[in-house]
């Protein structure tokens, strides 16, 4: 049987065919493994991604934004996975499972990519009154068992000392949330503290034992 050329023309149809379909697969795997942050006062890893996610090259930042600087030099994925910072199956013994030191890390998940969150120093803070929100965003709709704030006790050092649970005062634990893109925590009362603080929340996912660890770094007033 004589050979046939294969029809060049088919040949590049089905090549269009398979580069179309690598271009719809990527969002769709992108999209399912998205999960969340708090935006709102900014977690540190998101903060980081939000100033400087566009520019994050820019050797201006050293001087701006020096904690950021170091998280993007130590890691860049830590600013690119800023919805990654969770820790699975904890059983909500959260002391157990994240030693003093390693709070903002989620206690070096993810093989230490976040280990830059911990280090003390003059992070960028956002500026609150005396009573505050908290926004969550949860882009795979996962739901929460509960939401709880911590706030630093006075005289905690966060540009010096990496934080510890002894740090901390729990301020809310909040009931459940059915699975949507945006929770809220209305009215937190920062008490009398003043000056630079941190708010620590922790996120616990209803779609499977996933918790979710944040330092806000935050200045009152």
């Amino acid at each position: 049987m004589p050979h046939v050329a294969p029809n060049r023309w088919a040949l590049r149809a089905l090549a269009l065919l398979m580069s179309m379909a690598m271009i719809f697969a990527v969002p769709l795997a992108e999209s399912a493994s998205a999960h969340g942050s708090v935006v709102d006062p900014a977690s540190r890893n998101y903060g980081c991604w939000l100033r400087w996610g566009n520019q994050f090259q820019n050797p201006v930042m050293q001087q701006q934004d020096p904690m950021c600087w170091q998280a993007w030099q130590d890691n860049p994925n830590a600013m690119w996975n800023w919805n990654g910072l969770y820790r699975d199956n904890v059983g909500g013994n959260h002391q157990a499972a994240i030693p003093d030191g390693q709070l903002c890390s989620a206690g070096r998940t993810q093989d230490g990519r976040y280990r830059s969150m911990d280090t003390p120093g003059a992070w960028t803070m956002a500026n609150l009154g005396s009573t505050f929100d908290i926004r969550l965003t949860d882009q795979a709709r996962h739901g929460a068992d509960y939401i709880r704030v911590y706030i630093t006790r006075q005289g905690y050092n966060a540009v010096t000392t990496p934080l510890a649970w002894g740090h901390l005062e729990l301020i809310r634990e909040t009931g459940k949330y059915a699975p949507s893109d945006t929770y809220m925590i209305n009215g937190i009362n920062k008490g009398s503290r003043t000056g630079r603080h941190v708010v620590y929340t922790i996120w616990k996912a209803s779609h499977m034992d996933q918790t979710y660890y944040f330092c806000s770094d935050v200045n009152f007033g």
